[in-house]
């Protein structure tokens, strides 16, 4: 993708309302003078659709004790509507947009929540309406939360029910002792069964403003009149009345292993072996994506050889978080039947050792970058997909992340990820959890 810094000739009135930021890979960045609301633009006009996307900077990250859950909660209760758009009236937000044949939802994750819709190009206009509107005036009431409260329990019900979900939140919140990464997105039980509308009033009325919101349009659009649409309707919306509150706490440094272990209904065991990561902007964090795609992509990377293809594991999987602050570096194994946890994470270690004294290959880290920029071009297909993708950049500190990431990899070298190898995939950085598998009744061991 190519860089620009090229600012668009744009009318008056528009220029009036908005300024010109930077440009990066085709997007262009504006920022609403009378509120510091973000704006995104990519125009690409290969089909008459396009995605209209709010990124609010705020997560699970931004929760503390006795309100996790609550951007989870909250996006639940901003599809109950506000009062021009709801279900009494005939306009529920869910109805509208699909009426005119978009698709419609949000998503929740550590740094970030989101809402967005992909619908017609001659439809745009009222995506932008909607969610200006609910920027300010969603309706959280008791009646609501009740029934919200339920769906999101017996959502919480299924992921207890899911062992690597389990052993997932268990290794995070093991090795975050301090930070807000220790907290599952979806909060904990007892958070959720308690936390009141006021409270939850009260953390969209700190958070869900313009200037702490980033909008990404993207697809097939007049950039004059998108515009102009988000000026209409975000524009009257004051910016956040305090400073959105900044998260100070830093995790403190690991000093020794940590281990946890699941036990719950199942056949099979896993194995999820993390270490501390860098934030994602980071330069290591590239280095660390390598390493994570030649470790466990595909059947000549190599845990699958080291593990796999000797018997000691079904599936395999590495990553390397890419969040706003320090995250993990992991990887996740279940084990094949009669194999031992002990046993796997030697294995692995094995692994782990070779890379640390030698690196990678170079064909190693050719095929890593390969695959790399493969699952790029799969992720970034279509507007919805672009602005997905976005999404995270911007959820991780700076939106060219996007942009640039395809650069930044092909910088990495071998000596680069033998480097990252040793600082972070070390014992003192460690997290190990154990999924057990317990029999669940007694045919289950027929």
């Amino acid at each position: 993708m190519q860089l620009s810094e090229t600012a668009q000739v744009l009318p008056e009135d528009v220029t009036e309302a908005f300024a010109f930021v930077e440009a990066s890979g085709g997007i262009e960045a504006y920022r609403l003078r009378s509120n510091n609301l973000h704006v995104l633009l990519l125009p690409e006009a290969a089909a008459p659709v396009v995605t209209f996307m709010v990124t609010y900077r705020v997560g699970s990250r931004n929760e503390t004790t006795g309100l996790t859950g609550a951007t989870h909660f909250l996006e639940h209760l901003m599809f109950k509507g506000t009062e021009r758009f709801s279900k009494e009236r005939g306009t529920s937000i869910f109805n509208v947009l699909q009426r005119v044949g978009a698709q419609v939802n949000a998503t929740t994750w550590l740094d970030r929540t989101n809402y967005y819709a992909l619908l017609p190009r001659e439809h745009l206009a009222l995506a932008v309406e909607i969610e200006a509107d609910r920027m300010r005036n969603a309706r959280i009431r008791e009646e609501d939360l009740e029934s919200e409260r339920t769906v999101i329990l017996n959502e919480l019900d299924r992921g207890e029910n899911e062992p690597l979900r389990k052993l997932y939140h268990a290794v995070w919140s093991t090795a975050f002792m301090a930070h807000p990464y220790h907290h599952p997105t979806i909060g904990w039980r007892s958070d959720v069964e308690h936390v009141s509308a006021e409270g939850l009033r009260h953390f969209y009325d700190t958070f869900y403003w313009p200037d702490n919101a980033t909008v990404s349009i993207i697809g097939d659009f007049d950039r004059s009149e998108a515009l102009r649409l988000v000026h209409r309707h975000f524009g009257p919306i004051p910016p956040a009345p305090a400073p959105v509150p900044e998260v100070y706490t830093r995790e403190p440094e690991q000093r020794g292993e940590r281990c946890i272990v699941v036990r719950q209904a199942g056949r099979l065991g896993a194995v999820m072996v993390a270490f501390k990561s860098p934030p994602a902007l980071d330069p290591d964090a590239d280095a660390l994506d390598v390493l994570a795609t030649a470790l466990a992509t595909g059947k000549n990377s190599r845990l699958y050889r080291h593990l796999t293809d000797r018997g000691l594991t079904t599936h395999l999987y590495a990553n390397a978080s890419r969040l706003r602050d320090p995250g993990l570096f992991f990887i996740l194994a279940m084990l094949a039947p009669d194999q031992t946890h002990a046993g796997v994470e030697a294995a692995i270690e094995e692994v782990l050792d070779t890379v640390r004294r030698d690196g990678l290959t170079e064909t190693e880290l050719a095929r890593a970058k390969n695959q790399l920029r493969a699952r790029e071009a799969f992720s970034r297909d279509g507007p919805y997909a672009v602005a997905t993708q976005l999404n995270e950049a911007i959820a991780a500190g700076d939106w060219k992340l996007y942009t640039t990431y395809l650069d930044r990899i092909e910088r990495v070298t071998a000596t680069d990820v033998r480097r990252v190898a040793q600082a972070y995939l070390v014992e003192d950085r460690r997290t190990v959890g154990r999924y057990v598998p317990i029999p669940d009744s007694p045919t289950a061991d027929a």
